[in-house]
């Protein structure tokens, strides 16, 4: 036999060396022949197989079926190869399921019609394949179910795909958008960002990009979204599109500038805030300090705005305020910044300036703006800005000294009587500079005994008796010696440092009528003046204040006067009205000093009703005699007579003015005809020494109704 194939084992070698399972089958499906590999695919062995019906290998569930398909597949046997037979269960000898690919082969031996079934273990391939549908199916989970909008795009850019998310986020179909590259959707300010980042992922430069743009919605609308973009690549790396993952980030965009606006903006004008103008502020000096720029601060200040507030209320205050911002952004140039400072200040930043005086023109059109009234809540408002001017050119300055300088020139412009302004000096500096020192010398000077107070006689001129004095503050500085009372009552009105000296001064006042009480050289003990500022008027606490140390002394309340000027009444007559009836109340009189020199008018007189008016020695010793001033002196002490007021003359120096005030039939007076301001001990030596002259008078002074 020279022929391997005639060997009678030939072919059951060939069959034991194949390395899938091999079972035929006769016509009728008993099963006449296994291979090794069947035999350990199944479990069973060649005797507990063999002359087996071949359903033994099929699951019961698909034995009823497959009767039908085994008589049809005998009546017209085809050959069907591995993996064209579909997906085949096996069942085995212990019950268990093995997935398998099937292949069939029939052939005639005697007129007799087999099988023969190659059967190859799939389980592999098939969790293969099952992975991978899983996988797909997840993906296509993930992407068309996925809440973030999301697309692929191809190589030139287009779109291939796009889910659910995205469509409604544009308001675009599918049909729309596949074929499309993104330009047709995109915010025109942003086309090419797309295309850049396409160009750098296609390039190799990046391996994904992350960026922001505006896409338009269908409906006009703007979408701001933030996109992650990829390729997604073969086993080979190969790029086989891009997948495009998108966050509609437009609400959160929006409540982002929101914030940062509400973070450096006025909540009540909208005006840039004082971050917002330091950091513009600290850009503007930078660039002065690199090219020489000529740029200014304007510090604004409204005048009396404190008025409206308590005339009207916050809430028309506020209403103001906003109006007074709105006019001023109508003459703010685009380069320039205005922001609100606090209260009622307001600052402008003016950059690249061409000389000082446009700094001064630029002030002048703010003063301008005020010159027409503002109308809130139905009423017309007056309202006048001071403003103080601060100029830089070049490095060396800081944003904290531009403003500390503003506000110097500031103070200067209200010093010189407001509605103006004013521009920074170096000497306004070291005026600045010494007051404040000068302030602050003040406090400790209050509390080490540096301040005191002199009282200067009040003189009857019928009988010129002392009836009363005039207490006044004098502060003897260690270094400087005497420091005017103009000075340091004008420091002290700046600061909530005016209350603290004000109390001082009535506290020692009263304690100096106690005094008097033991030393009086007439029937009547003396009074005492005592001048209120007119931050004092208006403290809350003023009225129970004095009616504590009235109480806490023992004193006569009407004793004890209280000067105010006309600037302390015009302030809010309503709430000066209702002081001075509280201090009424208590038995404390009112002197309304520097009478003739104000502006209120005659009807104030009569709803204030003093009791006494103090003529402004202005009238009493003028620098120049006139007709004119006599008839205005005789005036004024003839209107308080008639009035039943009690007429002080201020300022009284020699015998002339003495005899003229007598003539005209003026009650009292004071100056230094008569005496200057003493110290307390000084003033009792000086009644000792004219005790004989003062004595006698049964003058008795009308100080209560």
């Amino acid at each position: 036999m020279n022929r391997i194939d005639e060997h009678p084992r030939f072919g059951h070698h060939l069959s034991e060396a194949i390395v899938d399972g091999i079972v035929i089958v006769d016509e009728t499906g008993v099963i006449r022949h296994v291979n090794r590999r069947a035999t350990s695919l199944t479990g069973y062995s060649r005797e507990e197989i063999i002359d087996q019906d071949i359903d033994v290998l099929i699951p019961g569930r698909f034995r009823g079926s497959h009767v039908a398909h085994l008589s049809a597949y005998v009546e017209h046997s085809k050959t069907r190869h591995l993996g064209t037979s579909g997906n085949f269960t096996l069942q085995c000898r212990d019950g268990s399921e093995i997935d398998v690919d099937i292949a069939l082969s029939p052939f005639e031996i005697d007129d007799k019609k087999w099988v023969t079934a190659t059967i190859r273990d799939d389980r592999t391939h098939r969790a293969r394949e099952r992975s991978h549908d899983d996988v797909e199916q997840r993906f296509r989970l993930a992407f068309e179910s996925n809440m973030a909008p999301m697309m692929f795009h191809d190589h030139e850019n287009r779109v291939i795909a796009v889910n659910d998310a995205f469509c409604q986020m544009i308001g675009r179909s599918r049909d729309e958008l596949v074929g499309l590259d993104s330009s047709a959707y995109t915010h025109p300010e942003d086309l090419g960002i797309t295309e850049a980042t396409h160009d750098r992922l296609t390039s190799g430069e990046v391996s994904q990009a992350r960026y922001v743009k505006r896409y338009l919605h269908k409906d006009g609308r703007v979408v701001v979204v933030e996109v992650l973009k990829a390729p997604a690549r073969d086993a080979a790396g190969n790029t086989l599109y891009y997948v495009l993952s998108q966050r509609d980030i437009t609400e959160e965009r929006a409540l982002t500038e929101q914030l940062s606006h509400q973070a450096l903006h006025d909540p009540l004008t909208g005006l840039a805030n004082r971050a917002l103008f330091d950091d513009r502020l600290t850009q503007a000096l930078a660039r002065a300090a690199r090219f020489g720029d000529l740029g200014a601060v304007l510090l604004l200040d409204l005048d009396d705005f404190k008025g409206v507030n308590d005339t009207y209320g916050h809430v028309v205050g506020d209403q103001l305020l906003r109006s007074v911002a709105q006019r001023l952004e109508e003459i703010t140039r685009n380069s320039d910044t205005l922001c609100r400072f606090g209260g009622d200040e307001f600052l402008y930043l003016a950059e690249a300036l061409d000389s000082p005086e446009e700094a001064h023109d630029l002030a002048q059109r703010v003063l301008r703006t005020f010159t027409e009234p503002f109308s809130v809540a139905g009423t017309l408002l007056q309202l006048a800005v001071s403003i103080g001017i601060v100029l830089w050119d070049g490095p060396g300055t800081s944003t904290t000294e531009v403003i500390q300088n503003a506000d110097i020139a500031l103070y200067e412009a209200k010093r010189k009587g407001k509605s103006r302004s004013v521009f920074f000096t170096a000497n306004m500096q070291l005026k600045a500079t010494s007051r404040f020192a000068l302030t602050q010398q003040l406090r400790l000077a209050l509390h080490s005994g540096e301040l005191e107070m002199h009282y200067q006689p009040i003189i009857d001129l019928r009988t010129s008796e002392i009836v009363g004095f005039e207490a006044l503050m004098r502060w003897h500085h260690a270094e400087h010696g005497w420091v005017p009372p103009n000075v340091f009552i004008a420091l002290a009105e700046e600061s909530e440092l005016i209350l603290e000296i004000g109390m001082f001064a009535l506290r020692e006042s009263i304690k100096a009528l106690t005094w008097w009480d033991t030393t009086s050289v007439h029937g009547h003990p003396p009074f005492v003046t005592v001048n209120l500022s007119l931050r004092q008027f208006h403290d809350p606490e003023l009225v129970s204040t004095i009616a504590h140390a009235l109480s806490t002394s023992g004193l006569e309340p009407s004793r004890l006067i209280l000067e105010i000027t006309e600037s302390v009444t015009l302030l809010e007559i309503g709430e000066t009205l209702n002081v001075i009836e509280r201090l009424k109340a208590l038995g404390v009189a009112i002197a309304l000093d520097d009478f003739g020199t104000g502006y209120s008018s005659l009807s104030y007189l009569t709803l204030l009703q003093p009791r006494i008016i103090k003529i402004d020695q202005s009238f009493v010793s003028p620098m120049h005699e006139s007709v004119q001033n006599n008839t205005l002196l005789e005036a004024i002490v003839s209107l308080g007579r008639n009035l039943s007021m009690i007429v002080i003359a201020e300022g009284i120096e020699s015998q002339a003015q003495l005899e003229r005030l007598r003539q005209v039939g003026c009650d009292l007076g004071q100056g230094y005809f008569f005496a200057r301001a003493m110290t307390i001990e000084e003033l009792k030596a000086f009644v000792e020494e004219n005790r004989g002259r003062w004595a006698g008078s049964n003058y008795q002074l009308r100080l209560t109704d």
